[in-house]
């Protein structure tokens, strides 16, 4: 049976933890390991966090100061880490939630079988949030066989082989092009179906698009490309200003000179993966 370990970070989660603590309790197939971090909290979460530890023997929590700035990648990653090395228990499978999504019951048990396929290196569902109607959409703004950052699972195998997670902005993509690189696959669950409860993007601080076009940059992108990236993204955002921060963000790092998220080798292979899939797409 694989066995699969689980950690949430949470910074002020206390609106939606309880509700997602429930949904991970009432698995089918219960987790090894469930580690909470609470991320300099100054809510409830904390509190939640006990309630639950009291209760449930394969749960425990942690404190950890870090930085009270909500900037993307850095601090839920900073958080992931500290709360990796506190894992005890043994697992084949690693997964990274957040704290702001419910879970279908059935949803580990379908997911822990797709990683008995020793060439899945990352499989995840797909995230649904409420519209203005108050109706569940499908939200997957990225490549379809993208992951969220939100509910990312990875084989021990891959996690490894990828040197971990990199607390930086562009981390949820890296992670994934160095896997490919590496061999593994990358499996999307169209029906695995997860309520996120608040809007991607929702609390990020103004510099998040600055963030995402220096995340071009440090994967070695390239100018081209990183303006292909920013406007597609200005066009699912409906937004001319995101198209200029993203690029700004890109010309910032490299006047900078930015340290690479990957060498020269992985950076070959993601700008060919990337110039492959749009090439097939107007083909």
């Amino acid at each position: 049976m694989i066995k699969y370990s689980v950690i949430i970070s949470a910074h002020n989660e206390d609106k939606f933890l309880t509700g997602m603590l429930q949904t991970i309790c009432e698995q089918t197939v219960l987790a090894s390991e469930i580690l909470l971090v609470n991320d300099n909290s100054t809510d409830g979460t904390e509190a939640i966090m006990q309630s639950f530890t009291s209760k449930h023997k394969n749960i425990k929590y942690f404190n950890h100061n870090s930085s009270k700035e909500h900037l993307p990648g850095t601090k839920v990653i900073e958080a992931f880490l500290f709360g990796f090395k506190k894992l005890k228990s043994p697992f084949d499978v690693i997964v990274k939630m957040d704290a702001d999504i419910l879970l279908p019951k059935n949803y580990f048990e379908v997911l822990i079988n797709v990683f008995k396929d020793k060439k899945i290196g990352i499989a995840g569902g797909f995230c649904y949030e409420k519209d203005s109607q108050g109706i569940w959409k499908l939200n997957h703004p990225m490549d379809p066989n993208h992951v969220r950052g939100a509910i990312k699972a990875y084989s021990k195998k891959c996690y490894s082989k990828i040197g971990g997670l990199i607390p930086a902005m562009g981390w949820d993509t890296a992670d994934e092009f160095l896997a490919l690189y590496f061999g593994f696959e990358v499996k999307t669950l169209v029906n695995l179906h997860v309520k996120h409860l608040r809007p991607l993007g929702a609390g990020y601080d103004l510099k998040a698009d600055e963030l995402q076009g220096a995340a071009f940059y440090v994967l070695r992108y390239g100018r081209t490309l990183t303006f292909l990236a920013s406007l597609k993204n200005a066009i699912l955002k409906k937004s001319i200003l995101s198209f200029l921060k993203l690029m700004k963000g890109y010309q910032k790092a490299k006047r900078k000179q930015q340290p690479f998220l990957v060498d020269l080798d992985q950076g070959k292979f993601i700008r060919t993966y990337r110039w492959n899939k749009i090439l097939k797409i107007r083909g």
